[in-house]
């Protein structure tokens, strides 16, 4: 997973903000019914994001950073990837994610973010007309990859997400073996990319940052792929405060690309 428990987004919370939040039950075209975390604010501007979590699935660093957008008038959804395995019901510290992850595929996650698109954009999600994909690790491969399929996305967020095919922890591999580099031409929506520097973790090399943008750049997708020198995976999280120039940049320019690509200022 990317974050421990305690994990905190690091994007200051704004005093005064009128939301609400609550838990959500969605349901896919295949009968499957997950959870989500809805955050709304009371003056909605018409942009909603759709928030895919690492591979633990929803937990409580995604439901905060669900009410940070709804502060700034954004309406989000943070979802959970584990409906068809583990219920919709909550979890603890110790929920055995990874079991439940090897009975993922590519194909179950995207048919979860297009009913989670298809919420925001119903009167229940907030009418929302410019919906975004925002995801981590697991899920920032899969917010590019939901470019591919047809839910018309104002554009698509990855955090240090595997953009190769290159073979992978089990996880990785149940997550579908072509990467968005190789669908590159496939990418229908505007890409942002916010990479670690130093993402040994996951075996992120530089080399296939490189060759992400490149692909990006061959086939016309509007993009822009950043590397943050010398950071680790996850390293967008309070509890690294030795990163928190970096992680401001990270959110300034999440803020930047929602205004550009939604016409709304974020």
């Amino acid at each position: 997973m990317c974050f421990e428990p305690d994990s905190a987004p690091p994007v200051p919370r704004l005093a005064g903000a009128a939301i609400s939040h609550s838990d959500v039950v969605l349901t896919a075209s295949d009968a499957n019914d997950f959870a989500g975390f809805l955050a709304t604010p009371d003056s909605p501007n018409g942009v909603g994001v759709v928030i895919l979590p690492d591979v633990r699935g929803l937990y409580r660093y995604y439901e905060e950073l669900a009410l940070r957008f709804a502060e700034r008038d954004i309406t989000a959804v943070a979802i959970d990837y584990f409906g068809r395995s583990a219920g919709v019901g909550k979890r603890d510290d110790d929920f055995d994610f990874m079991t439940h992850s090897l009975e993922t595929t590519a194909e179950d996650v995207q048919l979860d973010i297009a009913a989670a698109v298809a919420f925001l954009r119903s009167d229940a999600g907030g009418s929302c007309r410019s919906v975004f994909t925002l995801g981590f690790c697991f899920g920032g491969r899969h917010s590019w990859l939901a470019t591919a399929e047809g839910y018309e996305l104002a554009g698509a967020i990855g955090f240090y997400g595997m953009p190769s095919d290159r073979d992978r922890p089990p996880f990785m591999e149940s997550s579908g073996r072509l990467g968005p580099t190789q669908r590159a031409d496939e990418l229908k929506s505007p890409i942002l990319a916010l990479m670690a520097g130093d993402d040994a973790e996951l075996g992120i090399l530089p080399e296939d940052i490189e060759e992400f943008d490149s692909a990006l750049a061959r086939a016309g997708v509007d993009h822009e792929v950043v590397t943050y020198p010398g950071t680790p995976h996850s390293f967008f999280d309070r509890l690294y405060e030795e990163y928190a120039d970096e992680s401001a940049d990270c959110w300034d320019r999440v803020q930047t690309f929602i205004e550009r690509y939604s016409g709304v200022v974020a």
